[in-house]
């Protein structure tokens, strides 16, 4: 959850409040201006944030985090906002995918904590499924709860389902005797009860298999949950990923006939180093590849400021498959003035990298 080191220099670009139209210079057509507000067909700045993309008949549909000026925009007020595009540059509104509850005993009562929205289409009945992860109301980031809503519309309105930790009273796949007997461990301490579920990515995998990848065990280490055929459960398999790690903001993609994996490390708000890594099934092992950034001493240790949300597959081009990173600026102090870094990745040899691009288009990905 960075944003630090470039609020200065991003400053200039001005503050974005609720509803307010945004000037039309703010960014070129047919151009991605990473940092830069990115205003919608309404000319306001476009409020999805730790976002999530669906491909859906001619157009993507962008799923986020709708965010609200100041401190309290770090909670949910309204839910999560959607927006669709034919080409990626220009955003239509499509509104409030999953409204937040006025009812206080629901889990996702307005005041909870909803992040990092993701949805995929059940294959079996088309229903749309939205996994997300979710903290209660007024207890801090304490519950670690995976959220599941489903819609019949792409674009919702979504109904909640449940909300939880993963995987209650099983053990992960690859559990070994030596972590079963740390007793004292958070894997062992909440089998019982299920595994933490906080960052979190939903991936399909080349068979059709869907995955949810999260920061468990206190964020110490990334669990990989294999999903039910209708993407809407987990199927009691799990693994555990790069143990002690410390891993979150998980973005999968698949390139090359390999799995590859873009994270963060652990300091709160405040933008850190990338990792990356390979692996050959979801569930790993996954092999590090080190920092994917290229670029200055400040860039390479801020991930130019932001931190890894997801990673676009775009249509392959004279046989190179291309893909786009996509990050966000985190603005604590204003969330909704949140921005976001899409950038193309670029390859040295096998391993994923990315380069800051003041201005950059498709053509050029």
């Amino acid at each position: 959850m960075p944003q630090v080191t470039r609020r200065a220099a991003l400053a200039g670009m001005g503050a974005t409040l609720a509803g307010a139209a945004l000037p039309t210079s703010a960014r070129p057509a047919g151009a991605f201006t990473p940092g830069a507000l990115w205003p919608d067909d309404r000319g306001v700045h476009i409020n999805a944030h730790g976002g999530g993309m669906l491909r859906h008949g001619d157009r993507w549909y962008w799923f986020g985090e709708h965010k609200t000026p100041g401190t309290g925009g770090n909670v949910a007020e309204v839910g999560v906002h959607v927006y669709s595009s034919r080409d990626l540059y220009m955003w239509r509104d499509e509104g409030i995918a999953l409204a937040v509850s006025n009812d206080p005993a629901s889990p996702i009562v307005r005041g909870c904590i909803i992040e990092r929205p993701k949805v995929v289409r059940d294959p079996v009945s088309g229903r749309f499924v939205m996994w997300f992860h979710l903290e209660r109301k007024g207890q801090g980031y304490a519950a670690a709860h995976a959220g599941v809503a489903v819609a019949d519309r792409i674009t919702g309105p979504y109904r909640f389902v449940r909300a939880g930790r993963v995987n209650p009273g099983r053990w992960p796949v690859n559990v070994t005797a030596q972590d079963r007997a740390l007793t004292d461990s958070y894997l062992v301490k909440d089998m019982p009860g299920g595994q933490m579920a906080r960052d979190m990515t939903i991936f399909v995998d080349a068979e059709g298999t869907g995955w949810h990848v999260y920061s468990s065990e206190e964020n110490r280490t990334l669990q990989v949950a294999r999903l039910t055929p209708d993407m809407a459960a987990h199927d009691g398999r799990y693994w555990r990923v790069l143990p002690g790690g410390a891993n979150e903001a998980p973005a999968i993609f698949r390139a090359r006939g390999r799995y590859y994996m873009i994270t963060s490390g652990l300091t709160g708000w405040a933008p850190n180093p990338a990792r990356s890594f390979v692996a050959d099934r979801i569930e790993g092992p996954w092999e590090p590849l080190g920092n994917p950034v290229r670029g200055t001493a400040q860039q390479v240790a801020t991930t130019f400021g932001a931190q890894s949300t997801f990673v676009l597959p775009l249509s392959s081009r004279g046989g190179r498959e291309r893909f786009v990173f996509m990050a966000d600026i985190w603005r604590p102090d204003n969330a909704i003035d949140g921005r976001y870094v899409w950038l193309p990745i670029e390859w040295e040899g096998d391993r994923p990298v990315l380069r800051w691009r003041d201005c950059w288009s498709l053509h050029a990905a």
